[in-house]
């Protein structure tokens, strides 16, 4: 019996600006016809819908208050460059809202603070002038680089679904309507009313447009990963048609195409080896720095760079079947799922604008019975002194502090996410090669038979080792150069791939390769099987027949990983190694590091999985990676932490980034992330403190039994020091030390 799978159908949603937009799009999804399951991404702005149909879907978005796209299962990675010019038109309107805003704020409040500058500027210009020019220029912030908060937000009010827009529209607007009726028509309210709050109206739009500006700075990176993967994708091939070898571009490959690859050139498509030798660098797969040997029947990946030689492949998977298509596919999804986290002034406003304009009803409706006179000057003093000011602050304040700070330590947060997710981590898990480790081997020991000089043996496998491409023959030639050694003459150079390299140095015949080569000889002498368990590669050399040395090869722990380590332990944070190298080197550094837990051997879609697992079985969890194989990785898990000497891809898949590659900043990170978490909910706190305190206030609260009223003047004031305290108690994020 087939089971029915439901058509899956994608949506790029545009309008949505807080966690109560996804709930009402999300909602509006689900009651469509067909439609068994949603999940509506706001990072990303993509819903996945299974079932429904797309038309119906579209209109269902549009119903309530937003536009839909409908987005092609094969789309190109281009599709996020409109993030940029949303970026680039809301930093236009914050320089134009911000032209007008600032010296109307500083002449308002500096007449509020200082009296002899308020005596001035009334000695210079009138009332009846000074306001109608406040007028003009509140009204061009509200109405020009502000309308889009009333073209979003009032639909949404009268649709019954108010949100952020709305709350913004109803604060700034009606600060502006109640200063726009005392200047032009000030007989509607009491002579002990008449102030306008037009700096208010004009510094609360201000103030959201750059919320908004950095936020689409943020989303604007979103696919740059993707971006970055593709370009990894070779753009032709040269394969064998028809008895001739012509260049056609990689996606016209098919399976079972030959095609010959020379020295430095990518690898278009998946497949295997017919003829030919040659070593591959696939450490954007592996994420291993030695390139690998290649012969006859070996697997070949697509994007990966062939480092010497050349050989021929015959084509096993094409188009969206290769490695690095999954590897794209991966990251998409990975970045498409929503994450586990709703900002706190998101999911309160669901409540908190509905009630607001409730009580601001009620307030007009009382004293309309009891003091007719004052119903507008209450009901507007509760809309103003629940103007979203300080709550809309309180977030976003201490995020551009705590970032800011970071970045002053080395650490970038790409994403403002990962301050609260990171905060949440109960394991850091790390990539091993160029993460903990540096990323290239290096000569450790050099083990000598007793009838041979260092000097001497050391010259003489550089001299042949100079005529190589491995990476373990630099690490020889490297160290030589170190020592200032002259090199002497090389003749005869021949290599035997997987096995070795011979020559004749000096005419003495000099051969260097691996355990295999040198099976016969007896290596018990140079006690290097304990090498294994310290992560150490041997490889061994004779001259004239008989064993010389044995050269010891590792790649280097850096200076810093044993520190973060035992820092992120002393924090209460669980350790993991995922690494492709094999299990036996991984164990070997977790050993001398002191990690908790190991997964070694991996390919992509492991880490993948191990990721998973790890993240059941302890909760939140933060990757940390350099390499394009660790982008999935990095998307999947809940922070992605990239050193910054790793891929771009990496770093653009991941949240947060360490600029200088040094470890220990990972525990500066987790930190920071507290640090202003912790400062966050106590502006939150205030915030909503100060707005169930005040509130009723405004309302009249106090009058019944003091005869005392909140003027509109007094709530912006109240709002104003609201907004001054949330940014004062932000800056205390600069003190946080590494």
């Amino acid at each position: 019996m087939n089971q029915h799978v439901p058509q899956s159908v994608t949506l790029d949603i545009a309008g949505m600006t807080c966690a109560s937009c996804v709930a009402r799009v999300e909602r509006a999804l689900l009651k469509v016809p067909g439609v068994e399951s949603a999940s509506v991404n706001l990072a990303t702005e993509r819903a996945t819908i299974a079932g429904g149909d797309s038309g119906a879907l579209l209109e269902a978005v549009r119903k309530v208050g937003y536009s839909g796209a409908l987005r092609q299962a094969d789309a190109p990675a281009r599709d996020h460059d409109h993030h940029d010019e949303d970026a680039a038109a809301l930093r236009r309107d914050v320089i134009i809202a911000a032209i007008p805003t600032v010296p109307l704020f500083a002449v308002e409040m500096l007449g509020h603070v200082h009296m002899p500058f308020h005596m001035w500027l009334m000695s210079v210009v009138s009332m009846d002038v000074l306001w109608p020019v406040y007028f003009v220029l509140a009204t061009f912030v509200l109405f020009v680089p502000g309308l889009r908060f009333f073209r979003h937000g009032i639909p949404a009010l009268l649709r019954g679904a108010p949100e952020m827009n709305s709350l913004v529209a109803l604060g700034a607007g009606a600060a502006w309507l109640y200063s726009s009726v005392v200047t032009f028509v000030p007989q509607l309210v009491p002579a002990e009313t008449r102030f306008v709050y037009f700096e208010a109206a004009a510094v609360i739009v201000t103030l959201i447009l750059v919320g908004r500006w950095l936020e689409a700075l943020a989303k604007g990176r979103t696919g740059e990963a993707i971006r970055r993967l593709v370009q990894q994708q070779a753009k032709t091939a040269r394969v064998e048609r028809h008895g001739a070898t012509m260049d056609v571009p990689a996606e016209d490959v098919r399976v079972g195409d030959i095609i010959v690859v020379r020295p430095g050139e990518k690898i278009a498509v998946d497949g295997e080896v017919v003829d030919g030798a040659s070593h591959i660098d696939e450490s954007m797969i592996s994420g291993e720095p030695l390139p690998v040997s290649k012969t006859p029947g070996a697997a070949v990946i697509g994007g990966t760079l062939n480092t010497s030689g050349s050989f021929r492949f015959r084509a096993t998977k094409v188009g969206g079947d290769t490695m690095l298509a999954h590897i794209i596919r991966m990251v998409e999804d990975a970045q498409t799922g929503k994450l586990p986290i709703q900002a706190v002034v998101d999911r309160i406003t669901l409540w908190f604008v509905p009630m607001v304009i409730g009580l601001a009803v009620l307030t007009a409706l009382a004293w309309l019975v009891f003091e007719p006179q004052f119903a507008l000057v209450n009901a507007v003093a509760v809309l103003i002194i629940a103007c979203p000011c300080a709550m809309g602050l309180a977030t976003p304040m201490s995020i551009m502090v705590g970032t800011g700070r970071a970045a002053q330590l080395g650490v970038l947060f790409r994403k403002g996410e990962a301050l609260q997710l990171l905060r949440d981590a109960k394991v850091v898990a790390f990539d091993k090669t160029g993460t903990l480790t540096d990323g290239r081997p290096a000569l450790t020991d050099f083990i000598l038979d007793d009838d041979y000089e260092h000097d001497e043996v050391l010259a003489f496998v550089a001299a042949v080792e100079k005529r190589s491409e491995h990476p373990i023959a630099l690490a020889i030639v490297t160290a030589a150069e170190k020592a200032r050694m002259v090199l002497p003459e090389v003749e005869g150079f021949a290599s035997e791939p997987g096995r070795g390299v011979s020559a004749t140095v000096g005419g003495r015949k000099v051969e260097i390769g691996s355990e295999r080569m040198f099976a016969e000889h007896n290596l018990a002498d140079f006690n290097t099987a304990r090498l294994a368990a310290e992560g150490k590669t041997p490889v061994y050399a004779s001259i004239d027949g008989k064993l010389a040395a044995a050269i010891v090869v590792a790649d280097q722990i850096k200076p810093t990983s044993k520190a973060v380590i035992a820092a992120l332990h002393a924090m209460g944070i669980e350790t993991a190694m995922i690494s492709g190298d094999n299990q036996q080197t991984v164990e070997a550094i977790a050993r001398q590091l002191g990690i908790d837990r190991v997964e070694a051997e991996v390919l992509p879609a492991q880490k993948l999985a191990a990721i998973k697992a790890l993240r059941e079985r302890h909760g939140t969890i933060a990757y940390v990676g350099d390499g394009i194989n660790d982008a999935p990785a990095l998307a999947e898990a809940d922070i992605g932490i990239a050193v910054g000497s790793g891929t771009d891809a990496a770093i653009e898949s991941a949240d947060v980034v360490l600029l200088d590659g040094d470890l220990r900043k990972v525990a500066t990170a987790l930190k920071l992330s507290r640090a202003t978490l912790r400062n966050i909910y106590e502006n939150l706190g205030w915030a909503f403190v100060y707005n169930a305190v005040l509130i009723p206030v405004a309302a009249g609260a106090l009058y019944p039994a003091f005869g005392i009223l909140l003027s509109p003047m007094l709530g912006a004031g109240a709002m104003a020091l609201s907004s001054v305290f949330v940014i004062a108690n932000a800056q205390r994020l600069r003190g946080v030390t590494p």
